[in-house]
């Protein structure tokens, strides 16, 4: 009977949270109409409007009560909570173990009172349900992630004891194929950042879970080229977005900063030098890129106990000076 009275409570609250969702996507779409409208007439908000798409446009259907990573004060151990609790199975009553040979009765039915298993409710569009990280990784040494793409390899290094939390999802995601046969959906030339790691290309997808932020730069410039951070829906709601910086960006230092470009930058540029799609500032996902990157395969190197990364020259005071300054709203796309 209790079995029964769960059951029907979670389906209860999995109707009230879809329709909450239902109703938050379609605030989504009037708002980016609305931001659509009126970003092309305030050209002292292009950057503003730059930065809101690395922010807001990851949001997903999150719930009204959506859980917060809990760690320690240092934050670790690393915790990855569930989005959209999906019901635990039940243990299914089996036969006697004490009864063997003909004593087992095979023809046996399970108790007609029994409830079935409970079905996992449909997740939000672009969320995925593929388990959880473990909550104790390396917190030290460095790790490459090699992208294959369809345009050439990238590899990223992560050192691990700035961001392992971070570090030890994106590895996750790899191991499951999560970012196998993916594009980078979002190109923001005004910030310098190509923005992948959401198989739907909505801007909203993700795995079932968030994590803390970790590594957060201060002072301006807060992002480099070469730099990859993480996309967010704001303080400590990452998930498997993240963007390539391609220049010195204006971003301020909101973004986990968890990865350096140490080959195949040029491959970024390319992309970045293709510009956007025609109007495709307005769409779900946007503004995209000309040019597409397809990750073919993702993968995550061993633990090494040194770096294969090797700095490049420190930008000049005129470049950091410039990143800071508003972009030209006549050479860049409207953003929303």
């Amino acid at each position: 009977m209790s079995s029964s009275r769960e059951n029907r409570q979670r389906a209860a609250a999995r109707a009230r949270l879809e329709r909450q969702m239902a109703a938050r996507r379609e605030a989504a779409r009037r708002r980016r109409r609305l931001q659509a409208r009126i970003a092309g007439g305030v050209a002292s908000a292009v950057l503003l409007a730059a930065v809101i798409w690395i922010v807001v446009a990851v949001t997903s259907d999150e719930p009204e009560q959506a859980p917060t990573p809990v760690a320690s004060d240092d934050g670790w151990p690393c915790s990855y909570p569930e989005m959209f609790p999906q019901p635990s199975a039940e243990p299914t009553p089996s036969a006697d173990p004490t009864a063997t040979g003909d004593s087992a009765d095979p023809s046996a039915s399970a108790d007609p009172g029994e409830q079935p298993t409970p079905t996992p409710s449909p997740l939000p569009e672009g969320i995925q349900d593929v388990g959880f990280p473990v909550s104790e990784p390396p917190r030290s040494g460095f790790q490459v992630f090699t992208f294959e793409t369809n345009l050439g390899t990238i590899q990223v290094e992560a050192d691990l004891s700035k961001t392992p939390c971070t570090a030890n999802s994106i590895a996750y995601l790899a191991s499951k194929g999560f970012y196998d046969n993916t594009s980078c959906h979002r190109l923001v030339p005004e910030i310098y950042a190509l923005q992948c790691g959401d198989p739907s290309g909505t801007g909203r997808g993700g795995p079932n879970y968030r994590f803390a932020d970790e590594n957060l730069p201060s002072g301006l410039p807060a992002y480099h080229e070469g730099d990859v951070a993480m996309a967010n829906a704001g303080p400590d709601t990452n998930g498997s977005q993240f963007f390539f910086v391609y220049g010195v960006s204006g971003l301020q230092g909101n973004f986990t900063l968890w990865g350096k470009v140490i080959s195949g930058l040029d491959i970024i540029k390319q992309v970045a030098a293709g510009g956007t799609v025609e109007g495709s500032e307005t769409q779900e996902g946007g503004p995209h890129p000309n040019v597409q990157l397809t990750f073919t395969k993702v993968t995550a190197g061993p633990v090494t106990p040194t770096s294969a990364y090797t700095p490049t020259p420190t930008p000049s005071p005129e470049q950091s000076a410039d990143a800071s300054a508003e972009p030209d709203p006549s050479a860049t796309p409207s953003a929303s």
